[in-house]
């Protein structure tokens, strides 16, 4: 399938902009701003354009409006970064409520508007139809580029049903890095690690897609298929990292593959007694010949603190998407 390039998009329009602004914050500072980083192409080619935009995400899964989970400081960040010497050359607002009337008049008088998280209304994860489709009295095209959200049907994700649709060009990278997958070198290794048990939801439709699936991390203690191409680690102890075992088993695989799909670290990774297991696995990869792509946030943090990212073919803006990307042949951002 060929995604329709935010670069067709004509000039001098409104855009609505589906970025991914969930970023990583400690102690209410933002630690990592690289998911705006790969937007910010998008957002200056429709300012090159002279089209005045709209921006729309989440941040977080709030139970309602959460003070803590608005989006000020992301609107904050971004502008610093679109503007790093404090130049004010680019009118912007952000908007803390929907309110369709309110929108409409600063799009008339700034260059970019910022809305509130989308989630703090249960309109966007109830994918409701009517929530956000009044903005296409207005605004003449839709732009998502935020691919990591691509798997989820929100109303944010399907506005493409009601304005004409395109694609930032962070997301169209993404895309054709991963469709590459579909017809894959072997043999191909899938790695799962982490915490979270959706994770192996799919892994009965993965194992027919895969030559081995290594399982570390918490999900050993949850898996239930067991299956010839499934190996899943032992565990030390504590149960924190895999094994010195489970790492040469795993190693040895690594090895032999022509693919390799990472996602999810192999202990706890937060606590930096529990990295071994990780950063074994993410030297082993690194340092063979396959095709390799990496995608989850402390899978990644791992690669990147060891100075791997250049080892890397791809690094996957979410690892709940790569799994979906793999075994869904059409998911709720397809237009």
């Amino acid at each position: 399938m060929k995604l329709k390039s935010v670069e067709e998009i004509i000039s001098q329009i409104r855009v609505v902009l589906r970025l991914d602004l969930d970023l990583p914050f400690f102690d209410n500072k933002i630690i990592d701003n690289s998911r705006l980083q790969k937007s910010l192409s998008t957002i200056k080619l429709l300012l090159e354009k002279n089209c005045k935009i709209l921006i729309i995400g989440h941040r977080g899964r709030p139970s309602g409006i959460e003070d803590k989970y608005t989006l000020r400081p992301v609107y904050l960040e971004l502008m610093s970064l679109l503007e790093p010497n404090g130049e004010n050359l680019i009118e912007s607002v952000f908007v803390p409520e929907i309110n369709f009337e309110q929108i409409d008049q600063a799009l008339a008088v700034n260059n970019i508007v910022f809305l509130e998280n989308i989630r703090f209304w249960p309109g966007e994860e109830q994918n409701i139809s009517d929530f956000l489709s009044p903005l296409s009295s207005f605004c003449q095209a839709y732009v998502n580029d935020a691919f990591a959200v691509a798997h989820r049907a929100h109303a944010s994700i399907t506005l493409w049903q009601h304005l004409p649709s395109f694609y930032g060009l962070s997301f169209v990278e993404e895309y054709n890095h991963l469709e590459s997958l579909r017809d894959p070198s072997r043999p191909l290794t899938l790695i799962l690690g982490g915490a979270k048990e959706d994770k192996l939801k799919h892994l009965d439709k993965l194992i027919s897609r895969c030559d081995h699936i290594l399982i570390g991390g918490k999900l050993p203690q949850l898996l239930t298929l067991q299956n010839p191409k499934i190996i899943a680690a032992s565990l030390t102890l504590d149960t924190f990292d895999i094994d010195t075992e489970s790492i040469a088993k795993f190693t040895e695989i690594i090895n032999n593959s022509k693919t390799i799909i990472w996602a999810g670290a192999m202990g706890f990774y937060e606590n930096e007694n529990y990295r071994n297991g990780t950063e074994k696995i993410a030297m082993a990869i690194a340092a063979t010949d396959a095709y390799k792509v990496v995608a989850g946030g402390d899978t990644c943090a791992s690669v990147s603190n060891l100075n791997l990212n250049q080892k890397f073919d791809f690094i996957c803006s979410g690892g709940g998407v790569l799994l979906e990307f793999l075994v869904n042949e059409n998911l709720p951002a397809w237009s």
